[in-house]
């Protein structure tokens, strides 16, 4: 059997004990090395082992049924109104149902003293209640389980960090971009934002000829912030003199600068560059050039040596090739409403921060 199948299959044979030696050497392989999987497998395989107990609990009070309808005869009960619970309540449920059902059966056996019942019976209703103590124990068990990989998912490594630069949201769906060399070679790629979280990040696509890479948070249904970015991409080049400014980390703090664009082309005359007047430091590879207007004009790539201070950043447009030519499969839109164009400086900044962090990069 196929892990990769589908992993609801593989959760039942799991849960019903029907897996192969093989199939189980598999499991724990897959379940050790990947972390969001294993989130993925355990939650499937609690929600079954929570429907299991339902079931047990439905069996259980079926049993006091009985009884209560022999013990006490010719004796009218008026009955109860149920109300069904919508399906996303369940798990919530089936964690209450172990001890909402002792304490039904202690209240039945006090409010019913004179209900007479035999070994046997008591023998079956002790051996129901154990089973539905153990099925809790476990269900509680897993998800504690379930809880520590999911936040061991966003943790980064226990090891220092080799490199670091800056990356901004493409949208908010999770993707993001940072200079290629940045992230280059990495083992595991985290970006810490500006609450100090870490979020776990793929790498999509890169190209080396702008220095541009294209990552994704791992994390499901991941929002960088409220809404969508408030900034809109340049599909062609800005003139000369143009006013700029950008946001990035190049220590802890985030760091904003300003300048103007002092040349069309940057490094060598190179086309997909500009060349700024503007003042950055290591660590604010991969940050968002903007003009006034609040259009990304491009991506920071590098400083001067010592001999020149120049600053260079890669054009938006080399960007939105990049997306088109390798990840069109993945339909990443990118915002058309710019929400800085009428903002002052101060306003644009405090807009910008939660789609600008900064990038991680763990090597071995």
């Amino acid at each position: 059997m196929s892990i990769n199948n589908n992993i609801w299959e593989f959760a039942e044979a799991f849960v019903a004990g029907a897996l192969s030696e093989s199939d189980l050497n598999e499991l724990n392989n897959r379940l050790a090395s990947d972390k969001v999987f294993a989130a993925e497998f355990y939650e499937s395989t609690n929600l079954l082992k929570s429907m299991n107990a339902n079931g047990k609990q439905m069996r259980f009070r079926s049993l006091l049924n009985e009884i209560h309808d022999s013990e006490i005869k010719n004796t009218k009960v008026k009955a109860g109104r149920r109300i069904e619970l919508p399906a996303h309540f369940w798990r919530t449920a089936a964690v209450a149902a172990g001890v909402a059902l002792l304490t039904s059966t202690i209240t039945f056996t006090i409010l019913n003293p004179s209900s007479k019942k035999t070994d046997s019976q008591y023998v079956t209703i002790s051996r129901e209640v154990a089973g539905l103590k153990e099925s809790q124990k476990q269900l509680n068990q897993n998800q504690k389980k379930l809880e520590t990989d999911i936040k061991k998912i966003n943790q980064p490594p226990a090891a220092h960090v080799r490199f670091t630069g800056t990356g901004f949201a493409l949208n908010n769906d999770g993707y993001f971009v940072t200079s290629n060399h940045v992230v280059e070679g990495a083992d595991s790629i985290y970006i810490q934002d500006r609450n100090g979280d870490y979020f776990k990040a793929t790498k999509l696509a890169f190209d080396a000829a702008s220095d541009l890479a294209v990552l994704k948070i791992a994390k499901k249904n991941f929002h960088f912030g409220k809404g969508e970015v408030p900034y809109t991409f340049a599909n062609g080049k800005s003139g000369l003199g143009t006013n700029i400014f950008t946001l990035g980390y190049p220590k802890n703090d985030l760091f904003y600068s300003s300048g103007v664009i002092s040349s069309s082309n940057g490094f060598d005359g190179n086309e997909l560059q500009y060349t700024l007047e503007l003042p950055v430091g290591h660590g604010q590879s991969g940050s968002p050039v903007l003009d006034d207007k609040g259009n990304v004009i491009g991506i920071l790539t590098a400083i001067g040596g010592d001999a020149e201070a120049n600053t260079y950043a890669v054009s938006s447009k080399a960007l939105i090739s990049l997306l088109k030519d390798q990840l069109s499969e993945h339909t990443i839109h990118l915002n058309k409403t710019n929400k800085l164009r009428n903002l002052n400086r101060e306003q644009q900044i405090e807009k910008m921060q939660a789609f600008t962090f900064s990038v991680k990069v763990y090597k071995k």
